[in-house]
């Protein structure tokens, strides 16, 4: 699936759904990322991720799962496409940020191979209470 196959307007709505501590992204940031050559999407409007690939990097800019749909390995699922895909595009690593408060993906990250290589002190605003520290995650594609 391309980033062009998912409508905006279902990606924002997901997104909207699972994003409840911080900002969600809108329907136009993700019209955007569809113009954006170097960017695509694996899954569908139950859980998907929008991946930019450069310079054979993949970055994960965003996965999210709807949660009427959580706990059915659709996560998972996304992940493995869309590093396959990554690697298919010519990206060699993979890396992505998750808030430091957020054990659930943190979890899923590791079991797809990802390790701590860094981290962005007070990256995500939060509605409430202070910003949260951004971990960096990295994994060979390689591997994949």
């Amino acid at each position: 699936m391309t980033l062009a196959d998912m409508a905006p307007d279902d990606m924002a709505s997901t997104h909207a759904a699972a994003f409840n501590q911080s900002r969600p992204w809108t329907s136009e940031e993700f019209a955007l990322l569809i113009e954006d050559q170097f960017c695509f999407a694996v899954g569908d409007p139950r859980c998907f991720a929008v991946i930019r690939v450069v310079a054979g990097e993949a970055e994960l800019l965003t996965i999210a799962t709807h949660p009427d749909h959580q706990r059915h390995g659709l996560a998972r699922e996304v992940m493995a496409r869309w590093q396959a895909a990554a690697f298919r595009r010519g990206a060699e690593v993979a890396f992505l940020e998750v808030a430091r408060d957020n054990g659930p993906a943190r979890a899923l990250y590791q079991s797809c191979g990802f390790v701590e290589s860094g981290m962005r002190r007070a990256y995500y605003a939060r509605k409430t209470g202070p910003r949260v520290d951004a971990i960096v995650m990295t994994r060979s594609l390689q591997q994949a």
